[in-house]
Parts: C-alpha cells; structure tokens; sequence
C-alpha cells in the first residue's frame, strides 16, 4: 500500500532515465507516475501497452508520463517507444525510490520482495491528485486516462504586480476533517482570545475587544494533535522549507478559532513576534475551516491592499514579522485552525521567556516546546539524472 494520499506530497529524488541525455527537474508541469515494477507482470505489460498506445493523448493534455521500472530488463522498453518530451521510464533498480513511496516491501532477512504496482497523478506542484493500484479486475491506463479527462484546463497566466510574501497551500485538510474540527469547537464554545502586548521586561496577555474579537478553543486532546501534526508535516512543512528555506521543528499549540458576525469579529493589524514571549515565533498559520461568512479576509497592509481569502481546507502561511490582520466579519461565522512554527534554536529562546509571560486567569499557561518533525520521507525534490543507453 501507498505511503501517500491524495493531497500529499510526492517525495523528490534522483534517479537514472531514458530520453534526453540531460538533467530534467519534474515540477512546474501535471504528471504520471506509474511504478509499475517489471514489466515482466503480464498485467503490467498489459497496462504499458495501453499508456504506450495513448502517447499522443499524453501530448495533447501537456501531462507528462513516467513509468517507474526495478527491473534491468526492462531497459528494453527505450525501443519500443520513440523520443518523446511527454513519454519517459525511470530506472530504480536499487528500489529506492519505490521503498519510499510503500510500494516495494523487502522480505525477512532480504528476501524476496512485495511490490504493488501503482499509479500517482501529481500536480504541477507535485501534490498527489489521485492515486491508482493496479488491479485485476480493472483497464489500469483506462483507468487513469478517464481521470486525466476530467481534471480542468490549467489557468491562464496572470500579471502579478505586487503580493505579500506569502505561502497559499491548498487542500492540506479535508472537508470532513475541518468540519470535525468545526464540531469540536461548537461543543466547548471556546474562551475570548486575548494578545501579547510588552510591558517593561514583562509580555503581558491583554484581552481587549478593540482591538481583538475572537473565541479559541485549545486543542489539548493528544490524537488530535497528533492527527493534525501528520498532515502538517507532509503537506505544509515541505513547503515551507522550499519556500523559505526554513526547517521548522516545533510548534506553539493549536487553537480552533471563531470570528463571529455578531460582533463584527477582527484583529486589528499587528505582527506575531514583537513582545520577548513571542520572539521564538517564525511562521504563523492560518488554515481556513469553512465558508458561508462575509468578511473575514486577511491583509497585510505593507504589501497593498488586497485581501486574502483562502477556500475551506487550504492554509496560508507567513513571517510573523510581517504586519497583517483579520478583517470584520460582517456576517455568519468564521473558523479557522491557528499555530505558530519555530525551529530548535527558536525554543531555547521560547524556554528563556515563557516565565516573563504575564496571564489572567482566563488565559491558558502554555505548554512547553512541542515538535512537529517533517516526514523523513518527504524530502523536497526530485530529479531525474538521465542516461544515455550504452549500445555495443
């Protein structure tokens, strides 16, 4: 079985190819993956067959195709199909990369292996969109086909004047599991959120409706950080570190927060790291739960005056340096799953100032550091290092 799901991301790596005789870096471009193993399988040479056959349909769509091979032999396979920009095979004889992605288990004592063909469709930011097994009972390249019919037109380019440096990430959380999240809130019905405000050498928790309505609910139950944390670390870390070349390690807590229209709920502009109790702070996260409000929309006044509005399910991420705040709800309710990121050095300093940290009795005491460790299969990247075929 797959170790990804559909909104994860592929794991990058470097392996041997067929076609040019220069690097290729995958990326920027929607594609398919096909581990298929050896194509010694009678259905997987079935299967191949079939993608080889709808070659052009792969140039048509602009998806580029590759197909994952263990097996030396299968190095045939270059002459069976002509040169193609769209068409490639990538030789994993050492199972690597198949171990990485789940699919090849090795036996006991290394023997044998388990191997379960697979086919990935990945985004141009190569996000997995769909994942297919190869089954039996089912045309595999048929299949996939049918669903690379349905995926819509790429969007046509925008001119991009000025934005705010900041990460949008989609489809990080699922509908099912916001709305859990949603639940969970409704049930405990959360606390007023206060903030942190520098007094002298004390970081003073201040709740004060002019300038902040809002009402958190802590998430203290262990599961469900643990939950969230195993999604965060594959499909928002990686980002992160590609983005802003920044390995986060810790994060301070999660929090479900709503902003009721009731009572216009806001924050006004402010940044997240600027009193000695929130120095350690390096990237806030705001990650949308739901829809159905007016208002609501982040800004981030430096940049501009636009206003960001990320869909239910999709998180944005930023420097807590930069100055940004919640806009009014004017109607319905907003909710939204809130942390902050950091890394190791960032908690030392987070150790030293946590007793500095002044908060009514309405305020939580915060725990101590808390790790999110990125997946260690998750490494940013991959890269394709081609080879020419030697002929004798």
């Amino acid at each position: 079985m797959s170790a990804l799901a559909i909104g994860d991301h592929a794991p990058w790596f470097t392996s041997a190819a067929s076609a040019s005789p220069q690097d290729f870096l995958m990326g920027g471009y929607r594609a398919v993956l096909f581990f298929f193993g050896s194509a010694r399988n009678p259905q997987v040479k079935a299967a191949l067959a079939d993608f080889c056959a709808a070659k052009s349909r792969f140039e048509q769509l602009g998806i580029h195709f590759f197909g994952v091979s263990i097996d030396p032999n299968d190095r045939v396979l270059e002459e069976k199909v002509a040169q193609s920009s769209f068409f490639h095979w990538l030789w994993d004889f050492s199972g690597e990369v198949s171990i990485r992605y789940g699919l090849c288990q090795v036996g006991l004592g290394g023997e044998g292996i388990t191997y379960d063909p697979t086919t990935f469709v990945l985004n141009e930011n190569l996000r997995v969109l769909n994942l297919f097994p190869l089954e039996s009972h089912v045309a595999h390249a048929q299949q996939v086909l049918a669903y690379l019919e349905t995926l819509p037109s790429p969007s046509a380019p925008r001119v991009i004047r000025q934005q705010a440096p900041v990460l949008l990430i989609p489809q990080v959380l699922s509908a099912e599991f916001c709305q859990r999240l949603i639940r969970y809130y409704q049930a405990d019905g959360g606390r007023e959120s206060g903030f942190m405000r520098q007094e002298g050498e004390k970081t003073v928790v201040v709740l004060d409706p002019a300038i902040k309505r809002r009402r958190d609910w802590l998430i203290a139950n262990p599961d469900l950080v643990n939950e969230i944390n195993a999604l965060l670390s594959r499909r928002v870390l990686p980002e992160i570190k590609k983005a802003f070349q920044f390995s986060v390690t810790c994060f301070e807590r999660y929090v479900v927060a709503c902003y009721e229209g009731t009572n216009q709920g806001f924050f006004q502009p402010h940044r997240d790291n600027t009193a000695l109790g929130t120095a350690h702070r390096r990237f806030a996260l705001t990650l949308n739960l739901n829809e159905g409000y007016a208002g609501g929309e982040l800004r981030f006044p430096e940049y501009g005056p636009d206003l960001y509005a990320p869909s239910p399910g999709d998180a944005l991420v930023f420097s807590c340096s930069l100055l940004h705040e919640a806009t009014p709800v004017t109607q319905g309710q907003r909710f939204v799953l809130l942390s902050f990121f950091y890394g190791d050095e960032d908690a030392k300093l987070r150790q030293q100032t946590q007793d500095q940290i002044v908060r009514s009795g309405a305020v939580p005491k915060a725990v101590g550091n808390s790790r999110i460790q990125p997946d260690s299969k998750a490494k940013p990247g991959f890269q394709s290092r081609s080879k020419r075929r030697s002929k004798s």
